[in-house]
């Protein structure tokens, strides 16, 4: 008996591409600064997608009539771009000097276990990123954490673990 359900048909490998290139196009042309850079036009991407993919380092030397290795330069000199598409998920801790001192060092060995990551990355089913913070901007309320950044502060190694537990658990539809 034939089906009259028509088959969806998703995007294309060479579409999701052009999509890409184009949403890195405007990234770069839009820009609102003054003065358009390398290092803001990298900026504007980073922005944009969450991370810097391999197609952008051409376009962003073309538009800014640099090399392509001048380019590359200026992304892999700064330690905060991405090259690699992020998790749905950003956790962060404080290990700042107010949240070390109440407690910091406790909190990250916690979400770490939680997570199973050794240090910062991504967890392995891509549902979270894991960022050491030099500041969250709330001392006062140290030891500080930030789950897609919305911040919880004087949180316990037991809450964080919890609050990341939780995370997990949703975004894996389990709760």
């Amino acid at each position: 008996m034939p089906s009259d359900v028509t088959p969806k048909i998703g995007p294309t490998p060479d579409s999701e591409k052009q999509d890409l290139k184009d949403r890195i196009n405007k990234a770069v042309r839009t820009q609102k600064r003054p003065t358009v850079t390398v290092l803001s036009s990298l900026l504007s991407i980073e922005d944009d997608l969450g991370y810097i993919p391999e197609e952008a380092i051409s376009i962003v030397a073309e538009y800014n009539d640099s090399t392509i290795n001048e380019v590359w330069g200026v992304a892999s000199f700064y330690p905060n771009f991405r090259f690699d598409p992020p998790s749905k998920n950003t956790v962060e801790v404080c290990w700042g000097p107010s949240c070390h001192l109440v407690g910091a060092t406790e909190v990250i060995k916690s979400v770490l276990d939680e997570l199973d990551l050794d240090g910062e990355g991504d967890t392995t089913d891509k549902i979270v990123t894991f960022k050491f913070n030099t500041c969250l901007g709330a001392c006062p309320q140290a030891p500080v954490m930030s789950i897609n950044h919305r911040m919880y502060g004087k949180v316990s190694a037991k809450q964080a673990q919890s609050h990341v537990s939780s995370l997990r658990e949703s975004a894996k539809g389990v709760s």
